[in-house]
């Protein structure tokens, strides 16, 4: 166990004078202008304050869409039908309630809904059968493709002054498959639907400031080496830095967002005009759709710039003595190297509320090897199956209120941030080990300052 005088030492070392340095004013307002003082269950879902108000009436329709439940068509609701036929939610807010974080079942028999299960086969390539994605519904006539089930195992483990904890491993299994057994070689990766505020910034981080941050070979010895994932840009027809999803395999906000209208509730669009079924769902292909496309250019353009304003929300305590130590605690552990806090969005005439934005999301968008206990064993364009990329860290603290859990990871197994750490390996095996090894008060003020973000 780290001694406390060692600890202070260490934290003085980094910070070049004893105790924890005040934070900057600018890390109040994560967002920059675009943050939003809000900690109710709403707190994800505004507008940027600084939107001009020429986009509003557009936020608005937006929101319509990411809100509506879309239709079995033919219905009478008008450019929202064309349901599935196979899908895994009628609506994105199903997943994403209030703009927040979906979570995995909470008992044996709850259906997945804000979890998904994406597949492939060894190449990688899609299952000729079931696709890249399964769906466990279906529009009346087609059979749904299967019912996904998770189980947990504990795993019991402690920290460094023996204060016990237990993580809980997750094993899937597919039952009632409806289009024949699965392959023996498909690959699984458990998916769980992240929250989306902040997204327009993301994707306003220069390019150059993300390549600068990787270190593929680790040239500096530090045993961080993280790496981005080059993607296709179905709108520019090039291979780019892809920046969204759990593998950064998404480049853009328009991208994922037309991507998962497809492959989560079977709407089409421009980028992904065709239907979601394989040539094996005959009954599928015997549906009547929404029309070609069903989400047409204009509707998505307006979840695009929904998805791209939604505001950050701002911290709520960082003067607090124990969320500043705690922030030191951060930095020491070299949590900072992947979850890099401060990042400035660049300038485009299209967004200017997102441009020139000192924003603090905490992530570096790279691709890391995370360990063989979180490796899902499924490549995904250029990330292998140990890789993942560092998500952001900002309204972690926000999580339960507005998604009513804490479920964290990619598949939602950490049940808390301290088991979120725990289950870290690879490259942050160090920083787990630091975190591990602290005392009881400073393990405390760590997720103390991750609460606060």
């Amino acid at each position: 166990m780290i001694r406390r005088a060692a600890l202070l030492a260490l934290l003085a070392a980094c910070d070049g004078e004893a105790g924890p340095k005040r934070p900057a004013p600018e890390e109040e307002l994560p967002g920059g202008a675009a943050t939003v003082r809000d900690a109710s269950e709403n707190a994800f879902g505004f507008p940027a304050p600084n939107l001009p108000a020429a986009s509003s009436d557009l936020f608005f329709v937006g929101n319509s869409f990411f809100k509506t439940n879309w239709a079995i068509a033919p219905a009478s609701a008008e450019g929202r039908d064309g349901l599935g036929p196979l899908f895994n939610a009628a609506s994105c807010s199903s997943c994403h309630l209030r703009d927040g974080r979906g979570r995995p079942p909470e008992t044996d028999d709850e259906p997945f809904l804000g979890l998904l299960l994406r597949i492939s086969r060894p190449g990688p390539v899609p299952d000729p059968v079931y696709g890249d994605q399964i769906q466990p519904r279906a529009v009346p006539g087609v059979p749904p493709e299967a019912r996904p089930r998770v189980r947990y195992r504990e795993v019991a483990g402690a920290y460094g002054d023996g204060t016990p904890y237990r993580l809980r491993h997750p094993a899937y299994t597919l039952e009632s498959p409806g289009y024949g057994p699965p392959a023996a070689d498909l690959l699984v990766s458990p998916r769980v639907a992240p929250a989306v505020f902040g997204m327009g910034l993301l994707e306003a981080i220069p390019e150059a400031r993300l390549l600068a941050l990787a270190d593929p070979e680790d040239a500096d010895g530090d045993g961080i080496s993280g790496r981005p994932n080059r993607v296709p840009d179905v709108r520019s027809g090039r291979t780019v830095l892809g920046r969204f999803g759990w593998k950064a395999n998404q480049p853009t906000v328009e991208q994922q967002s037309a991507a998962a209208m497809l492959g989560d509730i079977g709407i089409t669009s421009p980028l992904f005009p065709e239907e979601n079924w394989t040539d094996a769902q005959v009954e599928a292909s015997k549906r009547p759709t929404g029309g070609r496309p069903e989400l047409d250019a204009a509707k998505l353009e307006a979840l695009t710039l929904y998805m791209k304003s939604l505001a950050v929300p701002a911290r709520r305590r960082p003067a607090d003595p124990l969320v500043r130590r705690g922030a030191e605690l951060f930095a020491a552990a070299g949590c900072a190297k992947c979850h890099v806090p401060r990042h400035v969005t660049g300038e485009d005439p299209r967004f200017p509320a997102l441009s020139g934005q000192a924003i603090f999301p905490y992530t570096d968008l790279l691709l890391h090897d995370l360990g063989p206990d979180l490796a899902d064993g499924r490549p995904d364009f250029e990330a292998t199956g140990n890789e993942w990329r560092t998500p952001p860290l900002w309204g972690l603290g926000l999580v339960r209120t507005v998604s009513g859990h804490t479920f964290l990871l990619h598949d939602g197994r950490a049940r808390d941030a301290a088991e979120a750490i725990l289950w870290h390996g690879g490259e942050a095996l160090k920083s787990r080990e630091f975190f591990r090894n602290l005392g009881a008060r400073e393990r405390e003020a760590l997720l103390a300052f991750l609460d606060d973000l």
